[in-house]
């Protein structure tokens, strides 16, 4: 496993100032070998006209919580990732309260990376989505001499 425990909770934070991460109030409350968790505080914002939270907003938690993990994670030599398949199973919602989100590793290839995450309402426990996201890992483009 290539976790670089450099990347530290603390650092992802800092690396979200500016993004939509940081603008969705979500915060990286741990990462280790394996794994990461993620917290976001519901805003009134985030409910859809049908009066449920719009199934976006956990899309993106558990996508961010999935993408921050794989930069713990990066194989050596890797430049970065882009997430190239996702899927989520949503079982409950909620309106107000606090989401948080756990990723865990499934595969973490030099090629490839395969991230589950949960996503649970922090008040009542409830797991409201089922979310897997395969990531590509990228490499720095390779000049030829003489091409």
């Amino acid at each position: 496993m290539n976790y670089n425990p450099e990347v530290t909770a603390s650092v992802l934070n800092k690396r979200a100032q500016g993004y939509f991460p940081a603008y969705m109030g979500i915060i990286t409350e741990m990462v280790g070998p394996g794994y990461l968790r993620m917290l976001m505080a519901i805003k009134p914002e985030f409910i859809a006209p049908n009066t449920f939270l719009h199934a976006g907003t956990v899309v993106t938690l558990a996508d961010t919580a999935s993408g921050f993990a794989c930069m713990a994670h990066l194989p050596n030599g890797a430049s970065g990732f882009t997430t190239i398949e996702l899927k989520t199973n949503f079982l409950a919602t909620a309106r107000d309260g606090a989401l948080v989100c756990e990723a865990q590793a499934v595969h973490l290839g030099r090629s490839t990376h395969v991230w589950d995450a949960t996503v649970k309402h922090v008040e009542t426990n409830r797991t409201m989505a089922l979310f897997r996201c395969t990531q590509m890992i990228l490499y720095p483009t390779q000049v030829r001499a003489n091409s």
